[in-house]
């Protein structure tokens, strides 16, 4: 049995170790808070563009009446064999199995697709150190080394995520896409509701087959024990578990797409269509992130709960232990005085 000193340099230090995950806990807390807040208030412009484009829809030439092919390229559906997969996870860890399982999604896509040409864009350092681990890393104007390639890398943005940067990345990727370089284009990320309320999806960006629907490939939702987990995290760092209810604004927001009025555009509705056709790509990339950036504070916030209960319990079972080791320390010692006296 170690003796009682050892016990209490160890409670110690796991005393010290429960007050930094607590501190982590409550900053990732007040960091989800934010993170809701950012995701919440982008979410007017993106109904409002969606529902302008499905104005113009109504209005615009978009598909040839004679053939039926789309007009504008990011509507054109093409055989997938080019496929462009963009992987949005963390920059840092100590957020339980978030990065693992978004990897892992990634890994049962490229499966799946096994046999076409992949160019990974991967969005934090999680992501780009698992990549440059098993794939190579294409070089500008050289020919393709593997079937899956990292095409590009975006490190430390989401922590202070910039719609810039976002125009930057959909930009590269809708002109490839404008130029048949790719087919498709795909996104690996965490849609976040609300701390329960969250899955881990494949959603297809390009082409676009239908404004303002999501077309899923893939979904996994939380399961009951890691729902009951984020629960009670959320509860001990005061964070709701409930989705704020938006119905009534989702609704005055789709009245404009679908009111039976004749809206006066500046310019021709064919014009606006391909303009704005890029910018809702963009606003799509933009939600997905902020979403992850919320899913992964979330699951900080739940694993640093994890770990200081963890912690409380290490101490717990360390004091009993070190009241053992002192209880039998003092009963030796009286045996040694008792059998002292009675020797003489």
């Amino acid at each position: 049995m170690p003796n009682v000193l050892d016990i209490r340099r160890r409670i110690r230090s796991v005393r010290n170790t429960r007050q930094i995950t607590k501190a982590m806990k409550m900053v990732s807390a007040a960091k989800l808070r934010r993170a809701q807040e950012r995701a919440l208030a982008a979410r007017p412009y993106s109904q409002m563009l969606e529902n302008v484009l499905k104005s113009l829809v109504s209005r615009a030439d978009i598909y040839d009446p004679d053939t039926g092919e789309a007009r504008h390229p990011l509507l054109a559906q093409r055989p997938e064999q080019n496929i462009q997969l963009i992987v949005v996870t963390g920059d840092k860890g100590l957020a339980g199995a978030f990065s693992t399982n978004l990897l892992k999604a990634a890994a049962r896509f490229l499966e799946d697709h096994a046999g076409k040409n992949i160019d990974v864009l991967a969005i934090g350092r999680k992501g780009r150190d698992w990549f440059r681990r098993r794939y190579p890393t294409a070089q500008p104007g050289a020919a393709r080394a593997h079937a899956v390639q990292l095409a590009g890398e975006y490190v430390n943005v989401l922590g202070h995520l910039d719609f810039t940067i976002v125009n930057e990345i959909v930009n590269g990727v809708v002109d490839r896409y404008m130029k048949c370089e790719i087919d498709a284009v795909y996104v690996v990320f965490n849609e976040f509701k609300s701390v329960i309320a969250q899955r881990l999806i494949v959603d297809q960006v390009l082409p676009i087959e239908e404004i303002g629907v999501q077309d899923i490939r893939q979904a996994e939702e939380l399961g009951e024990a890691e729902r009951k987990r984020a629960a009670e995290a959320a509860r001990t760092a005061g964070v709701s578990v409930r989705q704020q209810e938006t119905a009534e604004v989702d609704e005055r927001a789709r009245q404009f797409g679908t009111a039976d009025v004749d809206y006066i555009y500046e310019q021709s509705p064919e014009d606006l269509f391909r303009s704005l056709l890029p910018r809702y790509v963009s606003v799509q990339i933009y939600h997905a992130m902020l979403e992850s950036i919320a899913a992964e504070h979330a699951a900080r916030m739940t694993a640093m709960d994890s770990a200081t209960t963890n912690a409380t319990k290490m101490i717990d079972s360390l004091t009993l232990v070190m009241n053992r080791a002192r209880q039998a320390k003092i009963t030796k010692e009286i045996i040694e005085i008792v059998s002292g006296a009675a020797a003489l």
